[in-house]
């Protein structure tokens, strides 16, 4: 019998394989992952919600079927965003007009990967309805790092984040309008993939074709990470966007680390401040990866209009899922929120047009720019993890920020591209503090991203192979 310690250090694709083997069962994981989450959370508050009962029910109705019937996860635990509904589980999107909610039904990307044999056991901490990249709500409080917890985890994945480094998940669910997987990924010393549109199926929402958000995976490693990917992809009628499955699999594509031959690097893709220590640790994992004979360019597509077009696509997407909670809850909506909803409510429509033609045009110089380049890397945030007592970065490298996602820039510009992105550890800060680095591909390419990310993950050795106990 190993103990909740030995489990709970195992990789996700080493505990999915003990399972297939029937080695271990998925009440035993449960087990651990409940002991460890009673030793860890009180002192970072990642997982503020918790559903092991649900878990464990769920876990006999697997082990009721073959080994071979349990799906790709096979019965491992894992926690849901508070943004994502899991029926029957208290769901509050960080909102406290929704500190009581337990909805009814899950939504496709839950039932997705509960297929799949992922076992649902909490759900982890969001920033107010995901608006910001600092984690912290008025229903739960603040998500700490656990690096330095007088430090911010990010957002809006940021209790996934925090689960991951500590041990208390192997993999965990996240989602991403401008960054949210990649900056808390970044803070946290993780990895976290934004996938290319549709990818994953989801509830659309009120704007059934936007491309700005979309569901993906976070993980310790590029394979545990690339593991639970396949069990949330492939279509669902309800999501029109939503794309079939591939017939081959993202985890054996990260098995078969290849090392890419021409790579484009850019510390601020042209739009923004970047920390020197954070620019200049990135800098020194491309020269890693040159050393091993990889062709790097310092370069990137031009992406200038990028600030214009994701404020006003955001504040469109805001207004139109917001804005009755701004009519019917104004007092209970922090500032951020509140001044998202008005822009978008305040947005003409020649200005909504202008923002999608450049959009296309975004995509096309992108697309174009993956012809001589298979990768572009970029700092996955400009900043390492702040103090978690401000809302958001104001300021960076002398140059002061308008509003409280400018500062998200080089994440939200790649969104624009619908290119699939990744962050990972890259070197840390000489406080001791991670540094992420986006890893970006051609858009609908996650094989070749996960390849070639699994190579520099190898080249960099930087990945966070056993949990950390917080700081």
């Amino acid at each position: 019998m190993q103990t909740f310690t030995e489990l709970t250090s195992l990789s996700a694709c080493e505990a999915v394989d003990k399972l297939k083997r029937g080695e271990i069962s998925p009440l035993e994981l449960i087990d651990a992952v409940e002991q460890r989450v009673a030793q860890v959370d009180p002192t970072v508050n990642a997982l503020p919600t918790r559903c092991f009962e649900r878990a464990r029910d769920h876990a006999r109705r697997l082990l009721a079927k073959p080994i071979a019937e349990r799906g790709m996860l096979a019965g491992l635990p894992l926690p849901i965003k508070d943004l994502t509904d899991v029926a029957g589980v208290r769901t509050t999107y960080g909102s406290p007009i929704y500190k009581d909610h337990v909805p009814n039904e899950s939504d496709i990307v839950v039932k997705t990967i509960e297929r799949q044999g992922g076992v649902v056991f909490a759900k982890s901490a969001v920033p107010e309805f995901g608006a910001g990249g600092n984690t912290f709500n008025e229903v739960f409080g603040t998500t700490l790092n656990p690096w330095d917890r007088s430090r911010s985890a990010s957002g809006s994945s940021g209790g996934a984040a925090v689960a991951l480094a500590t041990g208390m998940a192997w993999v965990a669910h996240g989602n991403d309008m401008g960054g949210s997987l990649r900056n808390p990924a970044s803070f946290c010393g993780v990895v976290g993939l934004r996938p290319s549109p549709g990818r994953v199926a989801r509830n659309p929402g009120v704007l059934v074709d936007s491309l700005l958000g979309v569901e993906g995976p976070m993980a310790r490693t590029i394979a545990d990470t690339a593991l639970l990917f396949d069990a949330m992809c492939g279509e669902n009628p309800a999501d029109p966007l939503s794309l079939p499955r591939l017939g081959e699999h993202f985890l054996d594509a990260a098995r078969q680390p290849q090392r890419p031959t021409r790579i484009a690097f850019s510390a601020d893709l042209g739009i923004t401040p970047v920390d020197p220590e954070v620019a200049a640790i990135c800098r020194r994992a491309v020269e890693r990866l040159a050393a091993t004979g990889v062709v790097v360019e310092e370069t990137h597509p031009d992406l200038s209009e990028a600030h214009d077009v994701f404020q006003t696509l955001r504040a469109l997407q805001y207004a139109a899922s917001h804005a009755q909670k701004l009519r019917d809850f104004p007092d209970l909506l922090k500032p951020e929120m509140i001044w998202n909803v008005k822009k978008g409510q305040e947005l003409r429509a020649d200005e909504i047009i202008e923002a999608h033609a450049k959009r296309a045009e975004l995509i096309a110089r992108t697309v174009a720019f993956f012809e001589t380049f298979e990768l572009l890397l970029t700092p996955a945030t400009i900043v390492a993890p702040f103090p978690v007592e401000e809302r958001y970065v104001e300021e960076c490298a002398g140059q002061s920020f308008g509003s409280y996602i400018d500062w998200l820039a080089i994440a939200y510009a790649v969104t624009l591209t619908t290119a699939p992105a990744l962050s990972m550890p890259c070197g840390f800060t000489s406080a001791g503090l991670p540094v992420g680095l986006q890893v970006i591909a051609r858009p609908r390419d996650e094989m070749r991203l996960l390849s070639h990310a699994a190579f520099i993950e190898a080249e960099l050795q930087a990945a966070l192979a056993q949990p950390m106990n917080p700081r």
